[in-house]
């Protein structure tokens, strides 16, 4: 917001009022910044094709266990037939939470892995649930908290689904054409795929 004119921040609505989130507000109403916070059940439109259905957090319903990365914003990306789901840093009480009751909902082609891919998340229920054919996770290299956890890649890779990673791959593009997913890396490691839905 310094750097940059900004019209809206989409957030989700929070569960705790922490320093940083403070600063963050004061700062956005400092600069005339409309600040949206969603909660389960609200559409946010991007144009007539396009939107994020949120399913979480609930206003009724908050986790207590670590709160900041538990009652995180999750939302699912819905163009046409294609779907992807964005899970913020929810941690299994959160995963287990959401699959029980939106279980129905979480069903998508590609999955923003959860925490970027640390132990605590990304349990074989909530990705089962999923079902996704690309999961992509965003991490730094060498970084010190070991992410991506290899036990959380392993369970993506006994569902066949092709994983994507910062680290390794550089930045991810992803292309919806039709009934393909394009996938482009900035590294040759992960050069181009394409997944058929």
């Amino acid at each position: 917001m310094e750097n940059m004119k900004v019209k809206n921040i989409v957030i989700g609505v929070q569960a705790e009022k922490y320093e940083n989130c403070v600063k963050f507000m004061k700062f956005a109403k400092k600069k005339n910044v409309k600040v949206i916070a969603l909660k389960a059940g609200d559409i946010f439109k991007l144009d007539k094709e396009t939107c994020f259905e949120t399913i979480f957090p609930e206003l009724d319903h908050t986790i207590l266990e670590n709160k900041i990365n538990n009652n995180s914003l999750v939302l699912k990306l819905v163009y046409k037939d294609f779907s992807m789901l964005f899970t913020g840093d929810i941690e299994e009480e959160a995963e287990s939470y959401i699959a029980s009751k939106y279980k129905d909902k979480l069903g998508a082609d590609i999955l923003k892995i959860a925490h970027h891919g640390s132990k605590t998340s990304s349990t074989e229920t909530f990705i089962e649930f999923v079902k996704p054919k690309i999961a992509l996770t965003g991490v730094g290299e060498n970084n010190n908290f070991g992410h991506p956890n290899e036990e959380v890649i392993k369970r993506f890779e006994t569902l066949n689904t092709k994983v994507y990673r910062t680290d390794i791959n550089g930045e991810i593009s992803i292309k919806v054409d039709g009934g393909k997913i394009l996938v482009e890396c900035f590294r040759k490691e992960g050069n181009f795929g394409v997944a058929k839905r």
